[in-house]
């Protein structure tokens, strides 16, 4: 199968070379980038808590990037939101991960089974959304949010996705977040595309995703929000 692969380019690299390895043709499409806010992230472990959450890999990355001022706190106790990001963070060298079933309402279940005793302070992005910190505001869990990055649209020439296409439509397209469905869209307007004319099918990681797209696609979602259920749809 072609694949189109539209999440930002680290880890598009990894997919696509699991694509790859699976027999799929994979054509890497970033459409949102990463800015790391490292300053915001050091500031926010320089204040009192006693455990870290994060929802993406994303912020592990930017706490990696703080290097020996990251050290004092490995063996803080960290909440991480499904299986990639709590391997993520074990790779940087925290000791203690708990590891939530991959939302961001389940890792507050996973944190009020396991109450950190004091303040919580959650590494987020922006945008994002609201579950994670609702579900704790709901649960009187005390909290603190760091944002320690911003995804910013990619922003492609009008004649990118037609160029792509002189091959013929993809079989699939890989969507990871509700902002990348959101510029897939927009980038589709400005080549004068329509969603059926790039692929035959739109896999999506969650239905938070699928809930931005056009009626009338041919949608998939994953079982669990996470790259080995999407890469199943296939």
């Amino acid at each position: 199968m072609r694949v189109l692969v539209t999440r930002p380019r680290l880890a598009a690299e990894r997919t696509a070379a699991r694509l790859s390895a699976m027999g799929h043709e994979a054509v890497i499409l970033p459409l949102m980038q990463a800015q790391h806010l490292a300053g915001s992230a050091e500031a926010a472990l320089r204040e009192p808590h006693q455990a870290i959450a994060v929802t993406s890999a994303e912020a592990v990355r930017v706490l990696g990037a703080l290097g020996p001022a990251l050290e004092p706190h490995l063996a803080t106790p960290l909440f991480a939101v499904g299986e990639a990001t709590a391997r993520a963070a074990g790779d940087l060298g925290f000791s203690d991960i708990r590891t939530g079933p991959g939302t961001g309402e389940g890792l507050a279940e996973t944190v009020a089974a396991h109450p950190p005793g004091g303040t919580l302070v959650y590494f987020a992005g922006l945008p994002r959304t609201d579950g994670f910190e609702r579900a704790l505001h709901q649960r009187r869990i005390e909290h603190r949010t760091a944002e320690c990055y911003r995804m910013a649209p990619v922003h492609y020439p009008a004649e990118t996705l037609p160029a792509l296409l002189r091959a013929g439509p993809f079989d699939a397209v890989m969507l990871y977040s509700r902002e990348s469905a959101r510029r897939l869209d927009a980038a589709l307007r400005e080549s004068g595309l329509e969603p059926a004319d790039l692929a035959s099918r739109f896999l999506c990681l969650s239905w938070a995703i699928r809930e931005v797209l056009p009626d009338g696609l041919a949608c998939a979602v994953a079982a669990v929000p996470d790259e080995e259920n999407l890469l199943r749809l296939l």
